[in-house]
């Protein structure tokens, strides 16, 4: 007697798709088309935090453009929560692209401003990307000197010659490059001394506890080390205490950045009017 192979019943997950993916690959598709929502609907906007110098620990060296979305209840939703699920599709080069476009017009907006902005790797031979920056470049002369673009360390080394092609482009019209969250992928030192990043970025995992984690401290002064080297600014990343500011001073990192100084926000002091500047001063 011939026996037929059982059928799967029809809507359950497959063998390949078990429960906790399939509740994995929902939570995606859901952000995805959140994401997607508020780009249709123009509901992005960037959040600004300050980098702060060490030598001067009250001013401001530059900020830090954040992109941020918000949900159907207008709720702003971190780029932490949804890049990660969106940056290999074509969702992921219009948020920079939306991302790029905000910071310069900032910028654009605020002559005094000096402004960084995350961009993928990916999104190099994005041609609405490229043809964005182009276009403020082109409308405004000098305005590439106070533009930073910042690349993580994983995406660089995804396409290193590109990256590479593509900076020496761009460095002579005066746009500073700094390599994010670095310590934190696998560079190759071949390809870093290629790269000529103009600041560096120290990972904050190495940055968080800083002044009660002996290895982490140990890690910290030879990404420092190597960074002085080469001649780049150096940054240190999520900053969060007294104590770890106090020791990357120490250190010799030039700017730090974190919640010890400011949290990122929508309203940064350029968009408040006269009588909120001088209410806040009271």
């Amino acid at each position: 007697m011939k026996i037929r192979p059982k059928r799967k019943p029809i809507g359950l997950p497959s063998e390949e798709l078990s429960p906790l993916n399939f509740a994995v690959a929902k939570q995606a598709s859901s952000t995805l088309e959140m994401v997607q929502e508020a780009i249709a609907h123009n509901q992005t906007l960037l959040a600004y935090q300050p980098i702060m110098r060490s030598d001067l620990p009250s001013q401001v060296a530059f900020y830090e453009g954040l992109i941020r979305v918000l949900d159907p209840t207008g709720r702003v939703i971190p780029a932490g929560e949804f890049m990660a699920k969106i940056e290999d599709t074509e969702t992921g080069r219009e948020i920079d692209v939306l991302a790029l476009r905000h910071g310069l017009k900032a910028l654009k907006d605020n002559p005094r401003l000096r402004l960084s902005i995350n961009m993928s790797a990916r999104s190099i031979g994005y041609r609405p990307w490229m043809n964005c920056l182009n276009r403020f470049l082109n409308e405004s002369q000098y305005l590439g000197e106070r533009l930073i673009l910042e690349i993580t360390e994983s995406s660089a080394m995804m396409v290193p010659e590109l990256v590479i092609d593509f900076m020496q482009r761009l460095q002579p019209k005066g746009i500073c490059f700094a390599m994010d969250n670095f310590g934190a992928g696998n560079m190759a030192i071949r390809h870093f001394k290629d790269f000529d990043f103009d600041i560096l970025k120290l990972s904050g995992q190495f940055i968080r506890g800083l002044s009660k984690d002996a290895d982490n401290l140990a890690i910290t002064r030879v990404l420092c080390a190597i960074a002085k080297e080469f001649d780049m600014l150096t940054v240190a990343e999520s900053v969060e205490t007294y104590e770890d500011a106090h020791l990357a001073v120490q250190i010799g990192i030039d700017c730090l950045q974190g919640y010890y100084f400011a949290a990122p926000t929508t309203r940064p002091d350029w968009l408040f009017s006269p009588e909120e500047r001088k209410q806040a001063q009271a």
